[in-house]
């Protein structure tokens, strides 16, 4: 008998022989010439792999055979129905390797002997061999938690040298289907870190390895691990709203642990718009922003950041601050020269008004004109001794509250002390 071929990656004979008889074949029936030599069934010897089975025989010495034919059933899937499944075209062939077989499956083969025409010999008896199955996975996995927006994956290298490489593997408890996201070159390599990922979201994996010549191990316990989630926001913003051209803010800390700052967005829409206008340290719960105008309105959130840089949720609704008003304008009542004076009267606009500037224009060519204030004026009169007769002058009054913010200024009144007719 020949010697068995040598397979570098298999480590054992395993010899199956079934004494049942298996008769069943595919839909085309062969053509049988019972005077050609039959290989000889004792002949038979195997070696299985994984993925593969080796076969060999005494070849046979019948001039008018010319190779052999295999025919194969699945015992799991075909049950007793055996198929054509290759044709080996040399008689002196006596080696052969089914290469489309599946891991852990239970096999029946015959061989014929086959010649140049449609005529083949008799069968061998049936042969049953089993596959192995897939090698074991790695021993030990890990993944670890609370990582921002990524997950740590640890695993214990596969004792097995024919190791090439490892398939990480991902899937969410949403998903049932397993997406390959890595793979991995040297039988060492035992860590992977998966980037990008949602906040606070549990994701699986579990790891595949890979033998040099493609056989894969069966999967690794599946591990689930959890992503950062995103840090608690601030509680009770509120903002002012009768500050002279400032708006403050303040707030109550996160109630996260590891907040190292807070974010301070402003916007003009209650909605959208919002840019960062500050950014203070964690121990800060206020902050003033300075605005050159009155009554000026601004709309704010205030963002928890962590020691990792992750913010917490923007969609929370703003908080509406105002700068205080300007003053409403005084009222004018009365605007007459009485006597040789000028006198006017009005009434308060706003009750914020602390004193009131009067503005005096006097109209000294017919493109020039001079502008006198009078400031600090806390009365509701004002009278103007120094005025000439014949001379056009303007009033209007304007209010100012204790913070120095100004009212509009009325519209302006004109006056004009008469000249006196000369007498002939």
């Amino acid at each position: 008998m020949t010697k068995l071929m040598k397979l570098t990656s298999l480590s054992a004979l395993i010899l199956l022989l079934s004494g049942c008889s298996l008769k069943n074949f595919d839909n085309t029936k062969p053509k049988i010439n019972e005077t050609l030599e039959v290989v000889d069934s004792a002949s038979i010897r195997t070696l299985p792999d994984i993925n593969a089975i080796a076969f060999e025989w005494r070849k046979v010495d019948d001039p008018r055979v010319t190779g052999y034919h295999f025919y194969r059933a699945n015992l799991q899937k075909d049950g007793a129905k055996l198929t054509l499944i290759d044709t080996v075209e040399n008689r002196y062939t006596t080696h052969y390797v089914d290469e489309n077989v599946e891991p852990s499956t239970k096999y029946v083969y015959k061989i014929s002997s086959a010649t140049a025409t449609e005529f083949e010999s008799r069968t061998t008896n049936d042969y049953v061999v089993s596959t192995l199955p897939l090698m074991e996975g790695v021993s030990f996995i890990q993944a670890i938690s609370n990582l921002p927006r990524q997950i740590k994956i640890v695993w214990r290298p596969h004792s097995s040298e024919r190791i090439e490489s490892y398939e990480v593997q991902r899937k969410t408890p949403a998903t049932s289907k397993w997406e390959e996201i890595e793979t991995l070159d040297g039988r060492l390599q035992a860590e992977y870190i998966d980037l990008n990922l949602e906040d606070n979201v549990v994701y699986h994996y579990r790891v595949i390895g890979k033998t040099f010549d493609g056989l894969e191990t069966m999967p690794s316990a599946l591990v689930k691990a959890q992503t950062k989630p995103l840090p608690a926001g601030i509680l009770s913003l509120k903002a002012t709203t009768n500050l002279p051209r400032k708006i403050a803010l303040t707030w109550e800390p996160s109630k996260s642990n590891d907040v190292v700052k807070y974010n301070v967005y402003r916007s003009t829409d209650d909605q959208r718009g919002f840019d960062v206008i500050k950014t203070v340290n964690a121990k800060t719960l206020n902050y003033e922003d300075f605005v050159n105008e009155d009554g000026k309105v601004y709309f704010y959130k205030v963002s928890s950041i962590d020691k990792d840089g992750l913010e917490s949720n923007l969609n929370v609704n703003s908080v509406m601050g105002v700068t205080l008003n300007k003053l409403r304008k005084p009222v004018m009542t009365l605007a007459q020269i009485q006597g040789a004076k000028a006198i006017l009267n009005w009434q308060a606009g706003d009750d914020r008004a602390v004193s009131y500037t009067v503005y005096k224009t006097i109209k000294e060519g017919f493109f020039k004109d001079k502008t006198i204030k009078y400031q600090d004026i806390t009365a509701l009169r004002f009278e103007d001794k120094d005025i000439v007769r014949g001379v056009q002058y303007s009033y209007a009054i304007q209010a100012v509250d204790k913070n120095g913010i100004h009212s509009e200024i009325t519209k302006e009144t004109e006056l004009i002390l008469p000249k006196l007719v000369e007498m002939k």
